[in-house]
């Protein structure tokens, strides 16, 4: 049977708690102050700890001590709606969650439905971290740089627990791969994981996507449909590019956030939800503030826990340890005993990988695709034997440029090299389709396919830009 522990000084609270609790099936003991409290849990380590934010003898979070020296213990902290931002300070050194009182006893019950699985989710842990030092393994995830290694490692604390996560990284380094990562991981690997990318919904549909609507709320709207929320319930919900919400929409997304209610749109019945949310973003968070694409106030509640996804630039020996993954992969659908030549394995090191592993992958398959028994280095062209420096194509921007102002400047650049061709910008780019014109929007050249857009001219003294080419 499991066991539980109550720290409070409030008697309603406790007896209130302690009812549910027990209704669960849980073993109980209850505790006024912190003292008290480590003597409970000296006489016996409980699974779970529900404990008060102030208490007569110091603050809930002194009791961490205890929590990290007993890893298989779950904390999770109680506090009134004035204390809610020292409780998500509280997630960020390990808390499982936080419950605002009055208590929402639905969420309660979630959080004690998924008690059992804590040790064994310890246990699952520390085999995949075992399984990462022998293959560069990490559940799903590759790779044995030092940069991974510390990813996992972050993955692996912040997965148990119910903190918000936001990952932060170029477009291709494999973001959502990193959000299930941290769902299979978590209490709630047995309920849906749901990826939506906030820049390939139109901005007229998202919120109905998100939230749902009722029948007839609007134009079209001839059933009830319910949002991703809804349908995650339970589970996680990863919002990719969520700087392409609309900024109107975010406000929504903060107070479901906050409350863990919703409402469809043409209703107004409040739904409880138990979701987990994983956002990510290609840009920088601060700059898309400066930009007005994101809120200030929503940024400060995703980024509870931040994680910073690496380039491929900076991962070293990964490089080649995924591309003989992606063949392997490949030669296992086909049938086929391909392998990389050592002049094909150098080219690979020492290409710069603007594209990331969504690159990566690209290359490796149009090279199985041109090879018969062996991939050299000229398979791998144009763009991994092709040194960056030498290709003449370059684009200069001044040290103190703003990123946005560096960022419009590329994309109008490489929508010259592709000549107009938006989809082979946004390949080359590493971004969707759907993001590129969101982009182009902002810049008012929305309409660019009547007039195709070009970089701003050299700065003066510098030559034209040539065919062919590398951002510098």
């Amino acid at each position: 049977m499991p066991h539980a522990l109550i720290v409070d000084d409030d008697t309603n609270t406790r007896e209130a708690l302690a009812e549910i609790i027990r209704a669960e099936g849980f073993s109980l003991a209850i505790a006024g102050n912190i003292q008290e409290a480590q003597r409970q849990i000296a006489i016996r380590s409980p699974d779970i700890v529900l404990i008060d934010l102030r208490l007569p003898d110091g603050n809930g979070m002194d009791l961490f001590k205890e929590y990290e020296s007993r890893p298989s213990m779950e904390v999770v902290l109680i506090t009134g709606h004035a204390s809610v931002e020292t409780a998500v300070e509280a997630l960020r050194l390990g808390a499982a969650d936080y419950l605002t009182k009055p208590i929402n006893i639905r969420r309660l019950r979630g959080l004690l439905s998924r008690v059992p699985r804590a040790v064994d989710l310890k246990s699952e842990i520390g085999v995949l971290r075992s399984e990462l030092q022998r293959l560069g393994h990490f559940g799903s995830m590759l790779g044995a740089s030092p940069a991974m290694q510390k990813l996992y490692n972050h993955i692996g604390r912040v997965a148990p627990t119910e903190a918000t996560v936001l990952l932060i990284g170029e477009s291709g380094t494999g973001k959502e791969l990193a959000a299930q990562t941290i769902h299979a991981l978590s209490l709630r690997s047995k309920h849906p994981f749901l990826p939506v990318n906030c820049g390939a919904i139109s901005p007229h549909l998202i919120e109905s996507e998100i939230f749902g609507h009722e029948k007839g709320s609007f134009t079209g709207a001839d059933r009830q449909h319910k949002g991703y929320f809804e349908r995650a319930n339970g589970g996680t919900l990863f919002l990719d590019e969520i700087t392409e919400m609309p900024p109107e929409l975010q406000v929504k997304l903060l107070r479901v956030l906050e409350t863990s209610a919703l409402m469809r749109i043409g209703s107004n019945q409040e739904i409880e939800t138990d979701v987990r949310v994983i956002a990510a973003t290609n840009r920088d968070p601060e700059e898309a503030i400066r930009e007005g694409k994101l809120r200030l106030d929503l940024y400060h509640r995703l980024n509870v826990f931040p994680l910073k996804i690496p380039p491929l630039r900076e991962r070293g020996a990964d490089v080649e340890l995924l591309a003989q993954h992606l063949l392997s992969q490949f030669n296992a659908e086909h049938g086929t005993a391909k392998h990389l030549t050592p002049d094909a394995c150098e080219a690979l090191a020492t290409y710069a990988w603007p594209g990331n592993v969504r690159e990566l992958r690209n290359r490796m398959q149009r090279a199985y695709i041109l090879s018969d028994g062996v991939i050299d280095a000229a398979a791998l062209t144009p763009a991994v034997t092709a040194a960056p420096a030498s290709t003449g194509r370059t684009l200069a921007i001044s040290v103190g440029s703003s990123l946005a102002d560096a960022d419009r400047k590329l994309i109008f650049a490489t929508l010259d090299l592709c000549g107009g061709v938006k989809k082979r910008a946004a390949d080359l780019l590493g971004i969707s389709l759907k993001t590129l014109y969101n982009r182009l929007e902002e810049y008012g050249a929305g309409d660019s396919e009547k007039s195709k857009p070009m970089p701003d001219p050299p700065p003066r003294g510098m030559p034209p830009a040539q065919n062919g080419g590398h951002a510098a």
